[in-house]
């Protein structure tokens, strides 16, 4: 497809980002061309828009921002068999190489020679985008665009929550961005008993109880391991999903759960953090278990199960919605931490 598109793209190593008219990607032999229906904000994003020391380090401007996205295939590949001109898609954001260890272990969400949309490659906040087509994941035609855009980290919140066995459990979720508020429903649809979580943004604090926590502390003003004990009989959770990446959370946090218990880590900290080792981990003999991105394609497919069942309701989670011309204000709102999940629309 000949022609140009607007995109959002970081044009310079610095904070901020620029609304440009570039051409129209052309697919590859193995490709497909996607018009971007809507396309949804992640933390991700916020870093590099804000320029911080993850995305020095990692993006290679310029570039057009975005991974999370649903569309409509309007190119394909000369060699690709399975997607039409017509499929309604959303994608699988991790290009695994296919043939490293982990890949051929069943293990490519951790692939050795991992790329990512819009972090190692041109995005998606644009009219158009190109991906691999084996990456495209065919929606059901009746499932919203804002909702088919947002499965990349809902899947995320699948993954952590299902990592380990929820059935009967507490549950503390550190960090109530879209993610660690997407992981309540999931965690009470596992069979969670009772999920507490734990956010210092009252805007994500109140949001958190509209999508079912039991419980929500103010760690700027409440003792989360306090409360926690309060509402445990002294015990501590079962289990704790770490969203926040944050040193005083991800301590909180431990000292929070059981001795035996579980942490499934998905946050990732700016640096490194410090915890009592000992204490907190080896005399607790508690598991911790890192997560990173979806099993592929496993996640994709309970993510589907979720949504068609009607066990999960993602639409309170979507707080914004904005035409791609005001990415900035969208932007702002994700950096700020006033919204759930903000799409903007090509």
């Amino acid at each position: 497809m000949k022609g140009t598109m607007k995109a959002v793209r970081k044009l310079t190593p610095a904070p901020g980002a620029d609304l440009v008219e570039i051409a129209v990607p052309e697919p590859g032999p193995k490709d497909i061309l996607v018009r971007v229906k809507a396309t949804s904000i992640c933390g991700t994003d916020a870093h590099i828009y804000v320029w911080n020391d993850w995305a020095k380090a990692k993006i290679n401007p310029p570039q057009t921002m975005g991974h999370e996205f649903s569309g409509e295939v309007v190119e394909v590949g000369k060699d690709v068999d399975d997607i039409k001109i017509g499929d309604y898609v959303s994608a699988e954001t991790h290009v695994v190489c296919g043939k490293c260890y982990q890949c051929r272990t069943g293990h490519a969400d951790v692939c050795q020679d991992l790329s990512i949309l819009g972090v190692d490659m041109d995005g998606c906040f644009a009219e158009y985008v190109r991906i691999p087509a084996v990456n495209a994941w065919k929606n059901d035609p009746s499932l919203p665009a804002d909702v088919a855009s947002i499965q990349e980290p809902l899947g995320n919140a699948v993954h952590t929550a299902l990592s380990t066995d929820l059935v009967g459990k507490t549950v503390l979720i550190t960090g109530c961005g879209p993610i660690g508020l997407l992981a309540i429903q999931v965690a009470k649809a596992a069979g969670a008993v009772a999920v507490f979580t734990s956010e210092v943004n009252e805007y994500r604090r109140d949001l958190s109880v509209k999508m079912g926590s039991d419980l929500a502390i103010n760690p700027a003003k409440q003792d989360v391991i306090s409360e926690i004990h309060k509402v445990t009989g002294g015990i501590g959770v079962d289990v704790v999903l770490e969203m926040s990446g944050n040193n005083t959370a991800i301590n909180q946090s431990l000292k929070a759960l059981r001795s035996g218990g579980v942490l499934v880590a998905l946050g990732v900290p700016d640096g490194n953090i410090t915890f009592d080792w000992g204490n907190d981990m080896v005399f607790k003999g508690i598991t911790i278990i890192g997560v990173t991105g979806r099993k592929l394609w496993e996640t994709w497919y309970t993510v589907r199960a979720l949504l068609d069942s009607g066990k999960i309701d993602v639409s309170p989670i979507i707080t914004h919605r904005l035409p791609l011309e005001d990415y900035k204000k969208g932007l702002d709102l994700m950096v700020e931490g006033n919204c759930g999940k903000v799409v903007l629309i090509p």
